[in-house]
C-alpha cells in the first residue's frame, strides 16, 4: 500500500467561498479538529492544495 495522509481541519470554514467548503467537505472533513486519513493520491494533493490554508496535513507512512 501507498502513503497516507492525516489531514486535519484548523480553520472554520465560515466566511470562506462555497467552492472551498465545498472541497473541505469532499474531503471528509466538517467542523474544525476533524481528521481524516485519505491514501496520498493527485486528486486528493490536488484537493489539499485548493484549501491547504484551513488545513495542516501530515505523512503517515505505510499503512
Amino acid at each position: 500500500m501507498g502513503k497516507k495522509l492525516r489531514i486535519t481541519l484548523v480553520r472554520s470554514l465560515a466566511g470562506w467561498p462555497q467552492e472551498q467548503r465545498v472541497v473541505v467537505r469532499t474531503l471528509g472533513l466538517r467542523k474544525p479538529n476533524d481528521q481524516v486519513v485519505q491514501d496520498d493520491t493527485p486528486s486528493i494533493r490536488g484537493m489539499v492544495d485548493r484549501v491547504i490554508h484551513l488545513l495542516k496535513v501530515e505523512e503517515v507512512g505505510r499503512a
